[in-house]
Formats: structure tokens, sequence, C-alpha cells
């Protein structure tokens, strides 16, 4: 099995309805998304899938959450936007995109700090 990934990053801000402290109000992140993808069999290239294309797929679906509010978009209206639901959002989009069955998504990895962050995979 091969896995290959690209990272990025975003700034945006969030708060989070219920919680009980400072990340309540209105704060920002500067985010770094890590998308890996997995495949059995390597394409006639050598490529278990071409790192422009990954990245330029990636980086569509966050230009739409880059330097923005979380909470005023339609993907956060009936739930938080934390690291998690972040993920979550990202894997289903890009996995949207994948959809020849020669490769998955296998993961997407959300860091909000340099030391904290949320991983979804299916």
């Amino acid at each position: 099995m091969y896995e290959v990934f690209i990272e990025t990053s975003i700034s945006s801000a969030h708060c989070l309805d219920g919680y009980p402290g400072p990340c309540a109000r209105v704060h920002g992140h500067n985010w770094r998304i890590k998308a890996v993808v997995s495949c059995r069999e390597l394409d006639e290239r050598g490529f278990a899938v071409d790192f422009q294309d990954l990245k330029e797929q990636v980086e569509e679906i966050c230009s739409r959450l880059d330097h923005r509010e979380l909470n005023r978009l339609d993907a956060f209206r009936d739930e938080n936007p934390t690291a998690e639901n972040l993920a979550r959002h990202i894997y289903r989009e890009l996995s949207s995109r994948f959809t020849d069955g020669r490769i998955r998504i296998a993961r997407v990895e959300v860091r909000e700090t340099s030391d904290s962050g949320a991983v979804y995979r299916e």
C-alpha cells in the first residue's frame, strides 16, 4: 500500500458555541492541513497521485475556508467548526473529487496549533 500526502495552510477564525472558556469568543488560527491518499497500484508513470493534482484539489477546497469566519459558512451552520469537524469537512469534499476507485483519501489531518490537531478518516 502506498500513501502520499500534501500539506497546506489556511488562516481563519471561529468560535465554539457552548464552550466554557475563552474559545467561545471569536479567535483565529493558522490551520495546517495534511491530506493523505492511498492506493495499491501506481499508475503508468509510477505515481499514486500527482502531487500537483492533489494540491490543487485541496487548495480549491481550502480557498473557501481561508480568511473566513468558519461559523458563518453553510458547512458549519449547524455544528461547531472544531478541528475535528473541519477535518471531516475537507475529507468528504476531497473524497467527492477522487472517485476513479484507484486511489482513496486515507485521512485528513488538521492542526490548529503546532502541537494539537485532529485526524478524520473513514
